[in-house]
Order: structure tokens, then C-alpha cells, then sequence
């Protein structure tokens, strides 16, 4: 059974297209379904294959084993996007790893006492693998990274239990869960923390370089994690990190709202955040991101 990752990429006319990544060649989606007679999603975009995932996810399997290929491109010279530019929803994982909460200053988390800490980063902040991150000097002198694996959810969901929330998963990706720390506290108001001001902002969600089949990934609670900075390794862990595991999160968010195909949970970051270090982002800096078993994720930053 061959292995495949789920990309959106740029076609020759300037679209998005769906393409199926099959070791160093990205094949057309749309024209690959169709070549099989495959039916019940839209091949041509990676939201439609994702909003049919229970149908979709078979025939991409069958359709990896034998591609047609009539039109297919090297990687090496196809401009890949972010899987999905303009998610329906990011719900983000917050303070989610041991080894983070305890650089952040909280080495006395009772897990058995709390439920999992979610925040919303908007859709429109995020970029695809290549993208540069656009940083504005008058927003932030504190731009932090977060090396995240974001799940896409493929069935709907509510109420869901932990035991049946792994069947609600497509697949994960990569994603940077950029932050302007200072952002984060209001004096002006008395409500404490903005979590709009600190987590949304222009180019604040890196995403890529794919998809990677759920079903790919023997165990997602066990994958090393690094984040590299112009060659200065940040972040160096594992997913072991964890606190409260996927299942976990899909069934706290589901118990307050549906979660719907499309919709994207970044899971946490562990240690190593400029936060903690001081060691805060700047123009000029390029940054690598890898988790185990989905693959890089690469940005340059540059003034805005």
C-alpha cells in the first residue's frame, strides 16, 4: 500500500488545486479521481476532499497505489500552499505540554483537577510552507514561534467520546503557532488577557507542507518535535509532552460545539519558546520547523 500526503499547490493558471504528494511527484487530484471513476468528493480542492473524508479517504488510498499520472509535476518545481489557505476554524491548545507549562512557570498542573485550554486563531492568518512571515515592527517586539501538530477533522462530531474521537481525524500537519507576547495583557481594560491581540495577527499561523494520512501515523503521541532558527536549535522534544492527549481535546471541544470537516485543532507546543529563552524572533531569521513522520515546514521572516 503506497504512502501519499495531501497537498494544495499552485497550478499553471494561478489556482489552488488538491495534489497527491507520491514520493518526489505531485499528481493532480481532480484529474487522478477522475481517472478512477472515483466518486462523493471534490477532488479538486483539498477542502472538498476533506469534507468527504469517509468517502474520499478509501479512494486516495486506492488511487496512491496506481496513479494515472497524466498530470503530474515534480515537487521540486511545484509551489506548494497552505493544505487548506482559509480554514473554517483553528482551535488552539493551549499551555499543552509538560515541558512548556513548566518553562512558562507552572510546574503544579493537576491534570485530574483541570479541562483542556483552548484559544481561536483566525483563518485569515495563516500562510503555506515558503511563505514569508511578515513581521510589523509596531505590533510587536516579541514575536514568539510554537512548533504545533494541527489535526484536520474529517467527520463531524459532537459529544464526542474519547474512545470513538481518533475516527474523526484525517490527518495532521504542521503548524507555527506564532505569538506577540506583549500583545497578550491589556492594561486598558480589566479583563486581564487578549488572546486576539496575542494569537491573530498578520501571518501568525505558518501551516504545511501537507497532509499526512491519519492512518500513517502509528502512534501521534510519540513524535519528536524541533524548531531551528537560523541554525540555532529552539525546540527539541517530543509529543510524549503532551498533557491532555487528541482524543482528550476532540472530546472537550465537541462537548461544547460541533466540530465540522475542515476544522483545524493545533494541539500544543512544547519547550523552548522565545517566551521563555528571550530569544525573540527578528527580520532577516529563517526558521525550520519538523515533526517526526509528517515532514518540514519552512518560513523566512521579513519586515513588514
Amino acid at each position: 500500500m503506497a504512502s501519499y500526503k495531501l497537498a494544495s499547490y499552485k497550478a499553471s493558471d494561478g489556482s489552488a488545486r488538491a495534489g497527491m504528494v507520491i514520493d518526489d511527484t505531485v499528481f493532480d487530484l481532480g484529474a487522478e479521481a477522475a481517472a478512477a471513476g472515483a466518486a462523493g468528493f471534490n477532488g479538486s480542492r483539498v477542502r472538498g476532499v476533506l469534507e468527504n473524508w469517509t468517502a474520499a479517504g478509501p479512494a486516495l488510498r486506492a488511487i496512491s497505489d496506481n496513479p494515472d499520472g497524466s498530470v503530474s509535476q515534480p515537487l521540486s518545481e511545484t509551489r506548494l500552499l497552505a493544505p487548506v489557505p482559509r480554514p473554517s476554524a483553528i482551535y488552539c491548545a493551549g499551555a499543552n505540554y509538560w515541558d512548556h507549562a513548566a518553562e512558562m512557570g507552572n510546574t503544579n498542573i493537576k491534570k485530574d483537577e483541570i479541562e483542556p485550554f483552548f484559544f481561536i486563531k483566525s483563518g485569515s492568518v495563516v500562510i503555506g510552507p515558503g511563505d514569508e512571515i511578515r513581521l510589523s515592527p509596531t505590533y510587536s517586539e516579541k514575536y514568539d514561534y510554537e512548533v504545533e501538530i494541527a489535526l484536520f477533522i474529517g467527520k463531524e462530531g459532537r459529544h464526542v467520546s474519547v474512545d470513538d474521537a481518533m475516527d474523526h481525524v484525517a490527518g495532521y500537519t504542521i503548524m507555527n503557532d506564532l505569538s506577540a507576547r506583549e500583545r497578550g495583557k491589556r492594561d486598558d481594560w480589566p479583563f486581564g488577557m487578549d488572546w486576539v491581540r496575542h494569537k491573530s495577527f498578520e501571518c501568525s499561523a505558518p501551516m504545511g507542507p501537507w497532509i499526512v494520512p491519519a492512518d500513517d501515523i502509528a502512534d501521534v503521541h510519540d513524535l519528536s518535535m524541533k524548531t531551528t532558527v537560523s541554525g540555532d536549535v529552539r525546540q527539541d522534544s517530543s509529543s510524549r509532552q503532551m498533557i491532555f492527549q487528541i482524543p482528550e481535546q476532540i472530546a472537550s471541544l465537541s462537548a461544547q460545539m460541533t466540530l465540522y470537516p475542515g476544522d483545524i485543532i493545533a494541539t500544543g507546543t512544547c519547550a523552548g519558546v522565545a517566551g521563555a529563552s528571550g530569544k525573540f524572533l527578528n527580520p532577516g531569521e529563517h526558521i525550520v520547523m519538523e515533526v517526526e513522520g509528517i515532514g518540514t515546514l519552512e518560513n523566512s521572516l521579513v519586515a513588514e
